[in-house]
């Protein structure tokens, strides 16, 4: 998940890299390096989003949220073990609205996914990021890029979403959202904390925020043996895997690049609802979702070469 208008982090000791390597310094042989996470990251996130469709049917949209963030909670808390003394006022500040908006993002997410196809829930998602950084730069390129994307969402709604359900669709864009905000905060827990401390303390705090909610709408089917080894399986898919490698990449990544790479999420999110949903694409929808990796990718490599332009001229 990626926002186009997240600042580049700052730079970080190798201490806080958790690497044992100084910052910049290029990846050992056989290891992933930033670029190979975020890959790695989006891949896992939208196949364990396949996954969690499946699950729905039997404890619901809210039920697959609930469980996917409190293994991942758990998950997480076991891994990391992380110190709750030491931390100021405002790293805990960091950490809460980053697990809220974590509960946000996720639970507005599979909201959409149970009424739309994954790969327009994700490309209409991406919008959020791609909308910030076009009004954040102000660079008149990017009126050619919002203008792609607003093609893209076009040809992607049939000239008026009427092939969609619209409730679906505010779903997405309201997920969109709640993805830029995610991004940077991402960004600022993993310069508070060390490794994924802090991504474990915000994991808590999600799914404590989202638990009442699952249990609302499935009851007791969270007890279900087959729901949670399903549930277990989207969190590590979803959630434990490609957060925690997103969080790790940013530490080493600019954010600019982290958002151009995660831009190819709806292409990978099509191509997952193909393989486990039997979702195929027509040729129409392939070009529209074309359209909005393309804007997005533009809009952040505009951002990126307005930045280094003004670091010449100082």
């Amino acid at each position: 998940m990626s926002t186009p208008s997240a600042p580049t982090p700052t730079p970080v000791t190798s201490s806080q890299a958790g690497t044992g390597a100084p910052v910049g310094a290029p990846p050992r042989r056989g290891s992933l390096g930033p670029v190979g996470m975020v890959l790695a990251g989006g891949i896992s996130v939208q196949f364990g989003a396949a996954l969690a469709v499946t699950l729905m049917p039997r404890v619901g949209a809210l039920g697959v949220v609930t469980l996917r963030l409190l293994v991942a909670a758990v998950v997480l808390l076991g891994v990391c073990r992380p110190r709750l003394r030491g931390h100021s006022r405002a790293d805990w500040g960091t950490v809460v609205v980053f697990g809220v908006t974590m509960a946000a993002m996720n639970g507005l997410f599979y909201q959409a996914l149970d009424r739309i196809p994954l790969g327009t829930a994700v490309t209409l998602e991406v919008l959020g990021p791609l909308a910030l950084s076009v009004l954040a730069s102000r660079h008149a390129i990017n009126v050619l890029w919002a203008a792609l994307a607003l093609a893209g969402v076009f040809l992607l709604g049939g000239g008026g979403f009427d092939g969609l359900d619209p409730v679906g669709v505010a779903f997405a864009l309201g997920a969109g959202a709640m993805w830029a905000t995610y991004i940077l905060f991402s960004a600022r827990t993993g310069r508070r904390f060390p490794q994924a401390d802090g991504l474990a303390l915000a994991m808590v705090v999600a799914a404590l925020v989202f638990l009442p909610l699952g249990i609302a709408e499935a009851g007791t089917k969270l007890l279900d043996p087959t729901a949670i080894a399903l549930g277990s399986a989207v969190a590590l898919l979803s959630t434990v895997l490609p957060y925690t490698l997103e969080l790790l990449a940013l530490r080493r990544l600019p954010a600019s690049t982290f958002a151009i790479l995660m831009s190819l999420e709806p292409a990978i999110a099509a191509t997952a609802g193909f393989l486990i949903l039997d979702q195929a694409l027509t040729a129409t929808e392939a070009v529209a979702i074309a359209l909005v990796i393309v804007a997005s990718m533009g809009a952040v490599r505009t951002q990126v070469g307005r930045t280094r332009a003004k670091g010449t001229e100082a």
